[in-house]
């Protein structure tokens, strides 16, 4: 794996465990949750700038089902991000208090939930770059043959995550909180190490979801091919 490329997987990963951090609003307190905020922002533009091709390719090439869903998710994760850093340095307390806002209910729930949404979002962006993601690990670590054991394995991890990240979502009241107004978020007693894990799996719902939908799109259009 080049130099490059692995910046670009440590900038996503920490850009990643950072978003997780930042929604955990009511363990770090507002102090930590700005200056989180503020990093996540730079590794975002710093994600964006290295995939700047990306942005210049939008309108080239052929445009199959695949490449349609991936360029609505990206955008709509790019448009996400934005609305809530902008929100977030509007009705910052600790960082930029000097920027007067007078009534910063309308902001605060914008912050809110675009930042949920986006966490949703971000999870089925993640789902699209998957392969490209398990490729470059087996290249990190070596692992090129194929076993039908760590397949089997990895497959029921799969299917435990989903379950629990189902049971979490509930945990979690995920559907109140992206749907229902709450301009200063949600709180909850969840301890740190719960928290990240219930969030986690709940990312593993999109991730695998996108997955596994992605394939089946792939094998649909394959069959439709073969059939010309």
């Amino acid at each position: 794996m080049n130099r490059k490329m692995l910046f670009r997987l440590v900038n996503d990963l920490v850009m990643t465990v950072l978003m997780l951090i930042a929604m955990a609003y009511y363990i770090t307190g507002n102090m930590i949750h700005e200056v989180v905020g503020v990093v996540v922002l730079v590794l975002f533009i710093v994600h964006n700038l290295l995939n700047r091709r990306w942005y210049k390719a939008i309108l080239k090439g052929k445009h199959n089902v695949r490449r349609i869903l991936q360029i609505g998710i990206n955008l709509l994760f790019l448009v996400t991000m934005v609305l809530m850093m902008m929100s977030a340095v509007l009705i910052s307390s600790d960082l930029f208090p000097f920027i007067p806002i007078n009534n910063d209910m309308v902001l605060r729930q914008i912050h809110v939930q675009t930042a949920y949404w986006g966490f949703i979002i971000m999870a089925v962006h993640i789902g699209f770059s998957w392969v490209m993601i398990i490729n470059s690990v087996r290249r990190m670590t070596g692992i090129t043959s194929t076993s039908c054991i760590r397949t089997i394995g990895l497959r029921f991890l799969a299917v435990f995550i989903v379950a629990y990240g189902v049971h979490s979502s509930f945990e979690e009241d995920m559907g109140y909180k992206l749907f229902i107004y709450s301009p200063f978020g949600w709180f909850n007693d969840d301890s740190t190490i719960r928290f990240l894990i219930n969030h986690l799996s709940i990312m593993g719902i999109y991730i695998c979801g996108t997955h596994y939908a992605l394939k089946f799109i792939q094998r649909q259009e394959q069959r439709a091919v073969q059939k010309i």
